[in-house]
């Protein structure tokens, strides 16, 4: 799986945000892809050293859309910890 397939694109929320001052980054990434696709596309892409890689499953939620339900998609999010010393320059602007 190439590299820019495996991310699929930064989560910017309040919480991730956040993550930034302990150097943690957050990533939509593929449903298939595992911890050391992620890894490997993070170091090849910003140049960085990754210490730790953390994933996690969530679920879509029920919506209502006028009267029918409706379900947000599920997505697979990273949140990756860079080794010290290295920050994406990216994520400097938030």
């Amino acid at each position: 799986m190439d590299a820019y397939e495996v991310l699929i694109k930064p989560v910017v929320t309040e919480k991730s945000t956040s993550l930034l001052q302990y150097n943690k980054y957050t990533f939509v990434v593929h449903p298939k892809a595992t911890k050391t696709d992620i890894k490997r596309a993070v170091e090849a892409i910003f140049k960085v050293k990754v210490a730790k890689v953390n994933t996690m499953r969530v679920r879509g939620k029920l919506k209502r859309v006028r009267r029918a339900l409706g379900r947000t998609p599920e997505v697979k999010k990273a949140i990756v910890t860079l080794q010290p010393g290295y920050k994406i320059e990216v994520f400097e602007g938030l």
